[in-house]
């Protein structure tokens, strides 16, 4: 093993700190009005893609770049057209722009090809005609009493990048259902909606659970909406969930649902997913 002071290591911390979601953003290089170059997204892999979450960060971060003064995300609709790498460009354009909302279209390419596109609303906050409060998670298991996962010679690259934990409720997840504690391990420069954006994609799909053989699933589209204002959570923790509402004829719909640390349902989504083998 190196001496702790030796250059090889000082690389290695180098190379890690820029692993972060924060750092990739950070690194988006304007190229021409609206349009980023980004060169390396190491250890954001899963297979021949990139993480979608890492991946739909990216087109946000570019989004917000290109437009600063934006305000808030209510909602987005990603699809996923083919595997993003790790070199990229990304291009934003707004589409209209009105007086409380703004809807832009990002769109991720890789090689000259379209990769990944998404549209994104941004939305002000006016007074509202009516409520609906928040759904809260009861009797939720806190994430210090949950069994730590741990990194297998299966798992992709990019979950090395997140601490997670088991989260069934007693009695164990209904089926097609996966439940889980995660966080970030580097939160770095990320704004909370950057963080819910980047990590709420990270669990597979519930549908792995109904699998009667091993084989790859691929997310097609996610469609996400963001539910109010995004309270903090405690120490980084996020709570995913993922469910399968029918699964058959090599195609899974999913409901996704993300809860902060005192069970406040932050962010839910739909999204449409390919199961192959």
């Amino acid at each position: 093993m190196p001496p702790a002071d030796s250059p090889d290591l000082a690389e290695m911390a180098l190379s890690e700190a820029a692993m972060g979601l924060g750092a990739l953003a950070a690194r988006l290089e304007p190229v021409h009005e609206g349009r980023f170059r980004l060169d390396g997204a190491e250890g954001w892999m899963q297979g021949r893609t990139m993480y979608g979450g890492a991946a739909a960060s990216i087109a946000y971060a570019a989004a917000m770049k290109a437009f600063p003064g934006l305000p808030p995300l209510r909602a987005a609709q990603v699809g996923f057209v083919a595997p993003v790498g790790e070199h990229l460009e990304a291009k934003a354009v707004m589409l209209r722009q009105g007086r409380n909302v703004a809807q832009v279209e990002t769109s991720l390419y890789c090689d000259g090809a379209l990769v990944q596109r998404t549209l994104w609303l941004f939305g002000a906050g006016r007074e509202s005609n009516g409520s609906v409060p928040t759904a809260i998670e009861p009797d939720l298991i806190p994430p210090e009493d949950c069994p730590r996962l741990t990194a297998s010679d299966f798992a992709p690259a990019f979950t090395a990048r997140m601490d997670t934990r088991r989260a069934d409720p007693a009695g164990g997840s209904p089926p097609g259902t996966i439940r889980r504690w995660v966080r970030l391990k580097d939160r770095a420069g990320l704004e909370p909606i950057a963080e819910l954006v980047g990590i709420g994609d990270a669990l597979p799909p519930g549908s792995a659970r109904a699998m009667e053989r091993m084989g790859p699933i691929s997310s097609i589209t996610w469609a996400l909406t963001i539910l109010g204002d995004v309270p903090a959570t405690r120490e980084g923790w996020w709570l995913l969930e993922t469910r399968s509402n029918h699964m058959g004829e090599g195609f899974s719909s999913e409901t996704l649902r993300l809860w902060n640390s005192e069970g406040v349902e932050v962010m839910r989504g739909l999204q449409s997913v390919a199961v192959f083998g």
